[in-house]
């Protein structure tokens, strides 16, 4: 996986570190909130591994953004929810903030191309 690029792995380790979170969620919300904010968090590495390997990547990277911002959203309602605690928000935050901001240069590299 030499060859992968940085925003993949950056999403994967996300997901490493957010998936044992989800599972401590009551049950109520594990199923809800959580398997939104989960499932929105796969598409987004899916979306990106599609575009790595697409010819035309702008439309999927556009895709990708609007995910990262529902995840954005999802993981501001389960700290106002307190389902995570402002430590874990913090954390979690910034590697979505991580990923945008490499997302974001990808689609300006991508914008300017065409």
């Amino acid at each position: 996986m030499q060859n992968t690029p940085q925003i993949i792995t950056k999403v994967y380790d996300f997901l490493i570190y957010l998936i044992p979170q989800i599972e401590k969620f009551p049950r109520s919300q594990r199923y809800l909130l959580g398997e939104r904010l989960e499932m929105a968090s796969f598409d987004v590495l899916e979306i990106l591994l599609e575009a790595c390997y697409s010819q035309t990547k702008l439309p999927l990277l556009r895709q990708a953004n609007i995910k990262l911002e529902k995840i954005r959203y999802f993981v501001r309602l389960c700290k106002d929810l307190k389902l995570i605690s402002l430590n874990r928000y913090e954390v979690i935050s910034q590697k979505v903030n991580e990923i945008g901001v490499q997302l974001g240069g990808w689609i300006k590299q991508q914008s300017a191309r065409s």
